[in-house]
């Protein structure tokens, strides 16, 4: 007989090959499945996997552009005029991707007055300082202070305080707010007149629409991008035309007393647009950058205001300080206070000092890009931006002898309101936005509707031209090639069908497609049938429109209608969109967009590699694969079909708006800037694509909209205002057959009965 230790020695080793034998019992119970090369195993959460594996991709193709940006550059140190004709691409690509597109009006600049309508100047020792406003556009002014000296004007700068910092405390009027005011002044003494524009602030007081009673925590610069950036503007832009119709009117002052130096300088927010100016503007004879400086590889981190679509494709800080050859740039390493952006409805966000190691790995990779003899310098300043010897070397390049520094006085009572100020100009770039809005309308029907003319042949040939436009404003990757390493295992049998979980390769590193296919068991052999890929919305899974249990969290959205489907006899195919874990995805566009990118291009790429697996399957029929989308899974219904050709039909159900307005109003409670969904804006849709033009490009494929009443997504009249141009294409190309939408008293949901119409009528034909 064993003894006690040998006894549970013995049953310890029979318990663990227990275990491991019913561990290995659902891989040997898995039946082999033709149309895969192996089975699907493990128990991995496959939605977070695939946003991990999105944003290794992503992460990846950041890095590959910035191996690549150098190469793309080509530049000619000849003579200044070479030069600046050599960069004339990129300064007219970067003001695009700015949004820097209307033409700004004759410079003019006013005093701004008191209540008293006395004007709002102070006499200072030495100076005089202004309060003064300047209109920049038709539908934009700016404001600020105007600095001006005592003694003869030697040069004219314009300096640009940080988002959170008033005008006044460069100008030293509020006493401790900003130690640099001692350079500016000193600058003043020496003889520079000084324009001081306000910056929008990052407070949130003002941004909502107090008509609707309707107010977010957004701070002022991501209210004003979240409107923007749909129409192909940016806060950034806005300022900077702010800027330089600063200039514009600097230079006329510069040309009337034979003066021709302008310098321009900025701290923070005010560093990055200088920066991008002394790029952009060949009138600026020297620049100060302060506390902005760094590699942009981690931009998506930084608060969605300074995003910009395709910058770092083209452009790092190092690019940018190249593109101001042959003048003078002064990159200062300055403190910057520590901002964090996490309250409730503001996008995540943070922004730091940037590291020393960093700023000047990228001042070592500008001086690389540039000749031997150029004008770029690197200093330190510590805690204080606008150092002494910073702008001692500022006023050196611009021929200018550097004085004293003055000791300004308190800001009078009665100066401006600085409040009053800021909403003035967060509530004027709103409705600048606004009005935009309500106009894009025009470029869309110049650039896309008045082109679609001709024969149908013709017509073709333009939607391929058109097709690749739009594809190239969502952001299109290379077509994934490659095995597809097809896995799948049985998720559900029942008498009528059989379902398979599938995952499919789509890029490296980690960017698969997973779902859930539902083939009927009565296909008989060679038959091929349709296919409905069903495509579930926001935070959902592919089981959601799979599942038939009435009590099932999602089912009242779904209604099992990817089974409902298979029961009437088609294949259907749930696929997973990486629209699920909220920030984790939302991050995902974030990332995508500083390199060209948007959540869609990658969704296209996995709906290309799953429309090609299902096509070689042997009982699908390859010419009848429809897409059927509910929700957020409508947003690819209509961008998706739109570019693959593959898919011979689309349903888009709640979710067919006027999707440009939708996204950027501020007038209407149920538009995206009142949502914590900032992933929803999509760089320059409102000149170049809205769901019309979106539904042009997959005719003459059949086209169905699914809207329920009652649907909060909008209202119908947007919706059949929107829906009104693509019937009336589909009408006037003999196609008024081809396209329905359906009215339901209901609400955000899966009707079912309309759209299985509209399958039935064009798949089983």
């Amino acid at each position: 007989m064993l003894q006690p230790a040998v006894q549970i020695k013995f049953l310890q080793r029979l318990v663990c090959i227990a275990i491991a034998f019913v561990t290995l019992l659902p891989a040997m119970a898995q039946p082999v499945i033709p149309f895969t090369s192996s089975p699907l195993t493990g128990n991995d959460d496959l939605s977070a996997k695939m946003v991990e594996g999105i944003h290794r991709f992503l992460q990846q193709e950041t890095e590959k552009k910035a191996v690549q940006r150098a190469s793309r550059w080509q530049r000619d140190f000849s003579s200044v005029t070479a030069f600046d004709q050599s960069v004339s691409g990129q300064r007219a690509l970067l003001k695009a991707r700015l949004g820097i597109a209307e033409e700004r009006v004759e410079p003019a600049m006013q005093i701004i007055t008191r209540n008293n309508l006395t004007a709002a100047t102070i006499v200072q020792k030495g100076y005089t300082i202004s309060a003064v406003q300047w209109r920049v556009l038709d539908h934009l002014s700016a404001e600020g202070i105007l600095i001006t000296p005592a003694k003869k004007i030697k040069a004219r700068a314009i300096v640009i305080p940080d988002a959170d910092l008033e005008p006044e405390a460069l100008a030293g009027m509020k006493p401790g707010a900003f130690a640099g005011a001692a350079s500016v002044l000193a600058l003043v003494q020496s003889g520079v007149e000084i324009l001081v524009p306000v910056l929008i602030s990052r407070d949130h007081s003002y941004s909502g629409n107090p008509e609707l009673k309707l107010q977010t925590r957004q701070p002022h610069r991501e209210w004003i991008y979240r409107q923007a950036y749909e129409i192909g503007r940016h806060v950034t832009g806005y300022e900077l035309q702010k800027i330089f119709s600063g200039i514009d009117w600097l230079q006329k002052r510069n040309e009337q007393e034979g003066n021709n130096a302008i310098g321009i300088a900025g701290y923070g927010e005010g560093g990055m647009l200088a920066l991008y100016a002394a790029a952009l503007d060949t009138r600026i004879t020297a620049s100060v950058v302060s506390g902005y400086f760094d590699v942009r590889e981690k931009i998506w981190q930084e608060p969605i205001y300074r995003n910009v679509f395709g910058l770092l494709h083209t452009f790092g800080d190092a690019e940018l300080a190249a593109m101001s050859w042959p003048r003078s740039l002064i990159i200062e390493q300055a403190e910057f206070p520590h901002i964090i952006h996490k309250n409730q409805g503001a996008t995540p966000g943070i922004l730091t000092t940037p590291q020393l190691s960093t700023a000047r790995a990228e001042y070592q990779r500008a001086v690389a890009l540039l000749p031997s003899q150029n004008r770029l310098h690197f200093t330190e300043a510590g805690k204080s931006a606008f150092s002494s010897k910073t702008f001692a070397a500022f006023a050196k390049s611009m021929n200018i002898p550097f004085a004293p520094k003055p000791q300004p006085d308190p800001i009078p009572a009665d100066w401006v309101n600085a409040a009053q100020r800021q909403e003035r100009q967060v509530r004027e770039m709103t409705q600048c936005v606004q009005q935009e809005l309500r106009i894009c309308e025009r470029t869309r029907n110049r650039d896309f509707w008045q082109v679609l003319k001709g024969t149908p042949e013709q017509q073709a040939a333009i939607k391929e031209q058109q097709r690749e436009r739009f594809w190239n404003v969502l952001g299109k990757l290379p077509t994934p090639s490659g095995p597809f390493n097809a896995k799948a295992r049985i998720y559900q049998e029942t008498e009528q069908w059989a379902s398979y979980e599938v995952t499919l390769d789509v890029f490296e590193p980690g960017v698969f497609a997973w779902g859930i296919l539902i083939v009927p068991k009565n296909i008989k052999p060679g038959e091929k049938r349709p296919v409905v890929v069903c495509q579930h919305g926001l935070e959902g899974l592919p089981s959601d429109v799979v599942t038939t249990d009435t009590t099932a969290k999602n089912y009242h959205y779904y209604k099992g209608f990817a089974t409902r489907l298979a029961e009437r006899g088609y294949i259907t195919f749930a696929p997973h969109n990486p629209y699920r874990g909220e920030d984790k995805f939302r991050s995902i566009q974030r990332k995508a967009n500083p390199i060209g990118l948007t959540l869609f291009s990658v969704i296209i790429s996995q709906h290309q590699r799953i429309v090609e697996w299902l096509q070689q399957l042997s009982f699908v029929d390859a010419g009848k694969i429809a897409f059927y989308g509910l929700s957020y899974g409508g947003k690819p219904a209509m961008r998706v079909p739109a570019v693959i050709k593959s898919y011979a039909l689309s349903i888009c159900s709640a979710d067919f708006n006027e999707w440009v307005r939708k996204v950027a109003t501020t007038e209407h409670g149920f538009g995206y800037v009142y949502t914590g969904e900032y992933d929803m804006p999509e760089w320059d849709l409102g000149h170049t694509f809205n769901y019309a033009e979106m539904a042009a490009l997959i005719a003459p494929r059949p086209f169905m909209v699914e809207r329920g009443h009652f649907d909060g997504v909008g209202t119908d009249e947007w919706v059949n205002y929107e829906f009104g141009k693509v019937r009336r294409y589909y009408n006037v190309s003999g196609l008024d057959r081809l396209t329905e939408i359906e009215h339901f008293t209901g609400p955000h949901t899966i009707n079912g009965k309309g759209t299985f119409e509209f399958l039935d009528k064009h798949l089983k034909k």
